[in-house]
């Protein structure tokens, strides 16, 4: 599954350029910040197996009005390294790589 490149960033990480992106619209769970923010990342250059990183942060546009911390690049990229070190291959084709760091996140209710 390619991402879309409208609203995608280019970080290069060890030498590698990736794209990421972080969904616009907050889904309706992300919304009311029951579930937390989700992004994106793939190679660049050839496409393959997404990384699909979930966060231990609300959204940034959701609807309750909690403070998030910014998705930073330097947070983009060292997920990427640990995905790295835990078998995700960027440019194998093959179903989506799920990184769950969301330790620690509270739901707003």
């Amino acid at each position: 599954m390619a991402l879309v490149r409208k609203g995608s960033r280019r970080i290069v990480v060890d030498g590698t350029a990736y794209r990421w992106r972080l969904r616009g619209r907050p889904t309706y769970f992300q919304g009311l910040a029951w579930s937390p923010c989700t992004f994106a990342v793939e190679h660049a250059a050839t496409p393959g197996t997404t990384l699909v990183v979930t966060t231990d942060q609300p959204h940034p546009s959701n609807w309750i009005g909690r403070e998030p911390e910014p998705a930073l690049p330097s947070g983009v990229a060292a997920a990427i390294r640990l995905a790295l070190r835990a078998g995700w291959a960027p440019t194998a084709s093959g179903s989506a790589f799920h990184l769950d760091q969301s330790a620690g996140f509270t739901t707003s209710f």
